[in-house]
């Protein structure tokens, strides 16, 4: 072997380490989470046989479906490297409102009141949307004003009011309940618009447009791509999936008060960054995201069956945050070492 040749191998080796690198986590973290969940979940029936009851797994699946559902609308949002800290207190808006109908007009359409809630939230994307991309405004000082405006605006009208069981239509709670076969209506109905969107994302240009915008948004725009286009839309998804999930958030608790949705944020960003989506953009999965909002849910039932203070489940969100966003940036920086690495070695031929 020649001294060139040694060279050539000594470039290659961190270079295919780097690619092996990326590929297996992107490959398998959905696996890894769900592996995670399973120990967890297994930990914990160790400690609580009731934990592994049909009553409890649905409980976790119930629940997990609102921040499933955030997560979807969020993950598409953080691909294109954005943010949108809003969806908690559009969720509460559009709870609050949809609650308010019915206590005023007791014989509205369910179906109604899922498009005044989805309207709702579409809105407040559209407004977050508008904001960040023709006024240039970063998306995460847009939607952090929006938070606090949503917020306040819904306490204003919200304090001391109380959305009572008895009004709301008896179809509706029972969405929050009914199951089919031992499966909560909830998930499967969130699930389904996990995989349409999943399949959306992969399968069709403006899809797959979204993570060529989180990698290099000027590249993007200079390749053709309708940028400002497709990140309005991506807001005006997340809002109205936040909207979605301010009805079904009535179906679920079967009440609502003006601090419904409140905290929300950590909880779906934390979803989303653990379940692979990078922060900075560009990469990541609509299930990753789902699957990572499972296992907080999961984690948070366990603290619950455990007896353990629900102080800390805020406490492990935020530290798992904080793992996966170091965590994706190692890798970023061993991906981009193997990329200097290759063209070294392109040179070097």
């Amino acid at each position: 072997m020649t001294a060139a040749d040694t060279e050539i191998v000594a470039h290659e080796a961190p270079a295919a380490q780097g690619h092996r690198l990326a590929l297996t986590v992107s490959r398998f973290r959905p696996g890894v989470i769900v592996a995670v969940t399973l120990v967890i979940f297994g930990l914990t029936t160790i400690r609580n046989s009731h934990f592994a009851g049909s009553s409890s797994i649905q409980a976790i699946l119930s629940i997990a479906s609102i921040y499933m559902l955030l997560a979807v609308g969020e993950s598409m949002v953080i691909i294109t490297r954005n943010v949108d800290l809003s969806v908690g207190s559009t969720l509460g808006l559009s709870a609050f409102v949809v609650g308010e109908m019915f206590t005023h007009n007791p014989h509205t359409s369910i179906v109604l009141a899922f498009v005044v809630g989805i309207a709702i939230g579409a809105a407040c994307g559209a407004i977050i949307g508008v904001i960040t991309t023709l006024f240039r405004v970063p998306s995460l000082v847009v939607t952090l004003a929006a938070l606090y405006i949503l917020r306040g605006f819904v306490n204003i009208i919200g304090t001391g009011v109380q959305i009572e069981p008895s009004v709301l239509p008896q179809g509706l709670v029972s969405l929050g309940y009914s199951t089919i076969l031992g499966v909560p209506w909830l998930f499967v109905i969130v699930a389904a618009i996990a995989i349409i969107t999943t399949l959306w994302m992969s399968a069709f240009p403006a899809g797959r447009e979204l993570y060529a915008i989180g990698s290099n948004p000027d590249a993007a725009a200079l390749a053709g791509i309708r940028t400002t286009l497709r990140v309005f839309t991506v807001f005006v998804i997340s809002g109205a999936l936040a909207g979605l999930g301010g009805v079904l958030f009535i179906a679920q608790v079967a009440t609502v008060n003006a601090t419904a949705g409140t905290g929300y944020e950590l909880i779906i960003i934390t979803a989303v960054v653990v379940g692979g989506v990078a922060i900075f953009g560009g990469s990541g999965t609509v299930i990753g995201a789902v699957l990572g909002a499972i296992l907080l849910q999961t984690i948070n039932q366990a603290l619950v069956a455990a007896r353990i203070s629900s102080f800390w489940d805020q406490a492990i969100a935020g530290a798992l945050l904080l793992v996966a966003i170091s965590f994706d940036k190692l890798v970023a920086v061993r991906v981009a070492r193997a990329l200097v690495a290759e063209r070294g070695v392109t040179h070097v031929e």
